[in-house]
């Protein structure tokens, strides 16, 4: 008993960051900005992995994410804290998302390069089916109480915590590099997969590599390193250093 008590919590935080992880890798920075291409077999198996832990389409977020980019920080943003208030955002976040994403004029706009394939149509447009499955899994491994405790905290975490970061706090206060209406968080980004290094990403949104200074640390870059070590990924986009001309807030 005293094990399962310490594993509860472990098994959360791994689903958390495991989620997050395929989300900055394979949906924002692979799928949304084209900075990466994956493997067939790391296509299949972070799209998996997405079904199970959060059970989003990859065509869904695609859309909403490059809409985001399109009016950021002014009307037609899906998400901007600076719009509709910090904590709408923070709470509301995934209302805004659904939203959004049930615009079949935004699916067609933003993410008509990524129809649906045959994966999608037998098995990953099944949103429910996969978060069902995998619920069941932590219940089997965990017990049915466990199991659904750790579930239900993914969850919270995922979709009331670390999201909600990136789109609010990451548009509404923090550090500069560059000019524009992002900030970043050094602290948050190790909790975000280094998503909440927002101001470099709206500054180079096709950059594979979130990070420029010394003291930042994105680590979905070390993940997309490893996986472009045995050629599960193929690193497209440049990454960015601070520019010696006026681009950069000194």
């Amino acid at each position: 008993m005293l094990t399962q008590v310490w594993i509860v919590p472990l098994v959360i935080v791994a689903l958390g960051q495991i989620a997050v992880i395929a989300t900055s890798v394979y949906l924002h920075r692979t799928l949304a900005h084209r900075a990466l291409a994956v493997h067939p077999v790391a296509d299949v198996l972070f799209r998996t992995v997405l079904w199970l832990t959060t059970g989003q389409r990859r065509q869904e977020w695609v859309a909403v994410h490059r809409k985001h980019h399109a009016f950021t920080d002014r009307e037609g943003d899906p998400h901007s804290p600076r719009l509709r208030g910090l904590w709408r955002v923070q709470l509301l976040n995934v209302y805004y998302y659904i939203r959004e994403a049930r615009n079949p004029e935004t699916i067609q706009r933003f993410a008509a390069d990524i129809p649906a394939d045959r994966l999608d149509r037998a098995v990953f447009s099944r949103g429910w089916l996969g978060l069902g499955l995998g619920i069941a899994l932590l219940c089997v491994v965990l017990g049915i109480w466990p199991g659904l405790i750790a579930a239900l905290a993914h969850a919270v975490l995922y979709v009331f915590v670390l999201a909600p970061l990136i789109n609010g706090v990451g548009h509404w206060c923090g550090a500069q590099n560059f000019r524009n209406t992002a900030y970043n968080s050094p602290v948050l980004a190790w909790l975000t997969a280094g998503e909440s290094l927002h101001n470099n990403h709206h500054a180079h949104p096709r950059a594979p590599k979130f990070s420029v200074r010394r003291f930042e640390f994105d680590p979905s870059w070390l993940v997309i390193r490893t996986l472009a070590a045995v050629r599960l990924v193929v690193i497209i986009g440049t990454p960015v250093s601070l520019p010696t001309d006026g681009g950069a807030i000194r």
